[in-house]
This record gives C-alpha cells, structure tokens and sequence, in this order.
C-alpha cells in the first residue's frame, strides 16, 4: 500500500469489489486447475494456463488486500475441498476455450465497473491491471479460436449509401403490423445472449451429470430448461430478420457421471452466471427501441430472477453462502444495550 493511501479507510464499494473478485477467483482457480489437467490440444493448453497464472496472482494481491484491512479473508473455494482435479473429463476442450474466453469477457465488464467506483490509488491500480489481464486472455481466447474455425462472428450488415432519419413512430412498434429489422445493436444483443446462453446449457447439463444430489440435478436441469428457451426466443428474433444463430455447446459434455466439483461451486458457478445474464438482459432492454423486444427481456428476466432467488435459497439452506460486506445493523446495536 502506497504512503499516500495507507490512512486511507476502504469504501463500501472497494470492499465489495475486491470481495466479490476474490470469491469469483478462488472459484475460477479450481474449475482452471481441473481444466488444465484434462486438456489435451497443444493451442488450448497455454490458454488455459494464463488463465489460471492470473487468477492465482490476482487471488493472493486480494488475500494482502484483506490483511492490510484487518478483514477476514473469505473461505471461498479450494483444490482440497471443491474440485477433483483427478477425475475423468466432463467438457471437451473446445468448451474450455469458450469458457475461459466467456469469462475473460465477464471480468472485462466486472473491472471497468469496479474501477468507476474506485478512488484509492492501489485499488485504482489493481483493477486496472486486472481489467488489461482479462482483455489479453480474451484476445488470446478468441485467437486460438479463429485459427481452429471455431469462433463464429455475428451477423454482418450492408452499407446504406447516404445517412437515414427515422421517419416513423413504427420504428418503436413491434406488436402489431409490419415489424422494421432490427438494429445492429439489437442483432449484437441477441446474438450475444444466445452464446451466453448456449455456454450456460453445456454447464448446467455437465453439473446435472455430475452431483449425486436429487435436489442439485433437479436445479441444475431446470436451468437448462430455461437457458434452451431463451435461445429459442432470442434465436425466433435473429431468423425473422434473417440472421444466422450461432450454434450450440451441448455436444460439448461428456457422458462423465463422475463427481467433479463440489455441489457449492457447481451452485455459486450457477448463481453468479445468472446474476450476470440478468445485468446483460438489462443491457439489452435498455437499447432496444422496439416494443416486442423489450417485453421479451422483461418476461425472461422475471423468469430468471424467480430461478436466481430459488438458488440462493437452496445454498442458504445448505449454508454455502458467505455473507458479503455490508452496513452494521444499527438497531440490533442499540437493543443489544
């Protein structure tokens, strides 16, 4: 910690962030680890590897972090606790490639915002080093991608030859008469939400494979269940316009029924990741001009949102969920006198 800051108390929003990022990584270290011991395609394997570099180095700047705080630093997840890094292979190794390139993209968005709300200088820097780390191991992902054809790029548009206004309130309509095609903005957004989705329906079937438990199986393939429908929402969209549908991820599991990571990581994997598609579905609400499209993210975010609380449930229940920071309860103070 640098002189100037070390009088410096940490803000609400600085702890939370470097909370959060030491949960996510200390999860991500033993999916990575697992990762590394079964890949197998020479191209994939430095991947992964940096991958896992990085989040071990981010995980111990954030145990310093907590010390110089005096803050208890969070169980989290560990190899000796969440993860058979031994067992047999659940995702083939094109699916660790778009895992880790969905992830560097997911912490490219986590950092930017974690940096708005950061103004002491160390922790300024950390998540500025952080966010260039993700940005290079999303390039790096997407590289190796493109040079084995797996990387599907969205649609493209045609050049208009002179600028256009809008000259229409049915630029907004979508409900009733002739719909206009959608943005490019629009076609991103869907296109986008349909790989997010597709990536998110190979990891819950290969988690539903993998728990012994009725209760985790039963969650896991109810949330395949809704991920399978929001691709064929989004996807509904992108064909009456048209647009080609990126493809699927679900040949990407194996028939492994073995355990290989703990039913707390498989459920905090679950929950963050739907924690995240909400805030993309926000996203996509919020810059989508048309009526139909709007009403299609609300009525699958409420959907989701009702799956996100019966998650949380499921883990307070089994007493996997830490307690983030949060404001001391005055009044249970005041009647402790």
């Amino acid at each position: 910690m640098t002189k100037k800051n070390k009088n410096i108390r940490i803000s609400a929003a600085e702890l939370s962030e470097i909370w959060t990022c030491y949960m996510n990584d200390s999860m991500l270290v033993c999916v990575l680890k697992y990762f590394s011991n079964k890949v197998v395609d020479p191209d994939i394997r430095p991947v992964i590897n940096k991958a896992l570099k990085v989040s071990l180095n981010q995980l111990q700047v954030l145990e310093e972090m907590f010390k110089k705080e005096n803050y208890p630093i969070p169980v989290g997840f560990s190899q000796e606790h969440d993860v058979d890094i031994d067992a047999p292979r659940l995702y083939t190794d094109g699916y660790f490639l778009n895992y880790i390139k969905q992830m560097a993209q997911i912490s490219m968005n986590n950092y930017s915002m974690a940096i708005s709300l950061t103004a002491r200088d160390d922790i300024y820097d950390y998540f500025s080093k952080c966010f260039v780390e993700s940005n290079q191991l999303h390039k790096m992902a997407i590289d190796v991608l493109l040079s084995k054809g797996l990387y599907i790029r969205p649609p493209y548009l045609l050049t208009p030859e002179a600028v256009e206004f809008v000259d229409s309130k049915s630029f907004l309509a979508g409900w009733f008469g002739k719909r206009r095609a959608l943005t490019g903005l629009e076609i991103s957004n869907l296109y986008a939400n349909i790989q997010r989705n597709a990536l998110g329906i190979a990891t819950l079937l290969g988690f539903a494979q993998s728990t012994k438990s009725k209760e985790i199986k039963k969650f896991m393939m109810r949330g395949k269940d809704i991920a399978s429908k929001h691709v064929d929402v989004f996807s509904k969209l992108m064909r009456e316009n048209d647009l080609p549908v990126p493809m699927t991820w679900d040949t990407e599991v194996t028939e492994n029924t073995s355990t290989v990571f703990s039913d707390k990581l498989m459920m905090f994997q679950t929950t963050a990741l739907i924690a995240t598609g909400l805030g993309y579905y926000g996203m996509s609400m919020a810059t989508s001009p048309r009526r139909d499209i709007g009403v299609e993210y609300i009525q699958l975010m409420g959907e989701v949102a009702k799956y996100s609380e019966d998650g949380a449930k499921l883990m307070i229940e089994n007493r996997w969920l830490e307690t983030p920071p949060q404001a001391a309860n005055r009044r249970e103070l005041v009647d402790m006198k």
